[in-house]
């Protein structure tokens, strides 16, 4: 068994679509980024390599590569899980705290969860999200942005365990 933790932060502008876990949440501001900034996803990529050895997400897909501006992040979770399946790993279980003042998050997590679990070709029961805020302390308790953890057990070919 491996464990890897990710984390991202970006910060909220009016303009673009709030988008995390795959899913678009209704809101006046979006995530700033060179992809769909995701952070939710972004956070999970991070973990799912870091267990496997694999870097990280910017290492793979980096911001200088106009290949992915704009990209789905759920696409980049896809192909990085596509990888590390062949190699033979499975997905214990995904454990995430988003960090975020607005909007709600709560109504939104189980359509998280099962955008989540598609890609990573697993049940959606070993998948947990959770929403918190801040605050109201710093950048992120003034509403300036979202950030995630997450922690991700994968399961190496062989391991009968999970």
């Amino acid at each position: 068994m491996r464990i890897g933790i990710g984390y991202d932060i970006h910060p909220l502008v009016p303009g673009r679509p709030l988008i995390l876990g795959g899913v678009e949440i209704p809101f006046e501001q979006g995530l700033d980024g060179h992809s769909d900034a995701d952070v939710l996803t972004h956070a999970v990529i991070d973990a799912v390599l870091g267990a496997a050895g694999e870097g990280d997400i910017g290492h793979h897909f980096g911001v200088s590569d106009p290949r992915y501006e704009g990209v789905r992040s759920l696409d980049l979770l896809a192909e990085s899980w596509r990888r590390l399946e062949a190699k033979g790993f499975r997905v214990g279980n995904v454990d995430a705290t988003l960090v975020a003042e607005a909007p709600r998050l709560g109504p939104h997590l189980r359509g998280m969860t099962a955008e989540l679990a598609q890609v990573l070709n697993m049940e959606a029961a070993r998948i947990n999200i959770k929403p918190t805020t801040a605050k109201g302390l710093g950048p992120l308790g003034s509403g300036e942005g979202i950030a995630c953890l997450a922690v991700v057990l994968l399961i190496e070919a062989g391991d009968r365990e999970a």
